[in-house]
């Protein structure tokens, strides 16, 4: 089990470290997107190459960080009912979502994405819009991102049991120790409270 659980270190650190790579693609998808519209609006100059390599790295930052989501419990969870529940039987959900609903559906995304990359790449498939870019590049996203987050979920099943061994902490517990959801709770009362104070500052 120990041997597992160091497998997970290395996949969260690597799960850690694209996301926070991928997280730079949205500067650059920003200055894409401004320099498109600064040329296209003052030079009446425009490109659907430009355009499709916004969307291609809107389609990274998606696909790509998924795994890094998953690894700090930021997916969104209809969990009413099971945050009430004891941390065990919180945990043993978890096992069973993994096994049964995450890891399938990323293996059958791996499967059909990967066969839809192949032929992309070997009939050189190129965009149907005029100036388009060449399509395979951003259809090899959809199995690198299942990867990625199959890699994170099949860490999170090492955690989920190492925790029900007694050998790590709640994986379902975010990092500062909190679930995301008592994050947005204290993230909207430390809001609030600056907009009381700033409130009465201006009386």
């Amino acid at each position: 089990m120990r041997t597992l659980l160091a497998v997970s270190r290395i996949i969260d650190r690597v799960n850690d470290w694209v996301g926070r790579a991928v997280a730079w693609v949205i500067l650059f998808v920003v200055i894409v997107s401004a320099f498109n519209a600064i040329f296209r609006k003052a030079f009446d100059l425009s490109s659907n190459a430009w355009l499709e390599l916004q969307w291609y790295m809107f389609g990274a930052v998606f696909l790509l960080a998924a795994g890094f989501t998953l690894l700090n419990n930021e997916h969104v969870r209809v969990d009413i009912l099971a945050s009430r529940l004891p941390e065990r039987v919180q945990a043993w959900l978890e096992v069973i979502g993994v096994l049964v609903f995450v890891l399938p559906v990323c293996i059958l995304m791996l499967w059909l994405g990967w066969s839809m990359v192949v032929e992309s790449y070997v009939t050189q498939e190129m965009s149907s819009n005029s100036g388009g870019l060449i399509r395979w590049p951003v259809k090899l996203l959809i199995p690198m991102g299942f990867l990625l987050l199959s890699a994170a979920a099949l860490s999170h099943l090492i955690k989920s049991v190492g925790f029900l061994a007694g050998l790590c902490p709640n994986p379902t517990r975010s990092r500062s120790g909190k679930s995301a959801e008592e994050q947005l709770a204290d993230d909207i009362a430390r809001t609030a409270g600056q907009s009381q104070l700033a409130g009465k500052g201006e009386h």
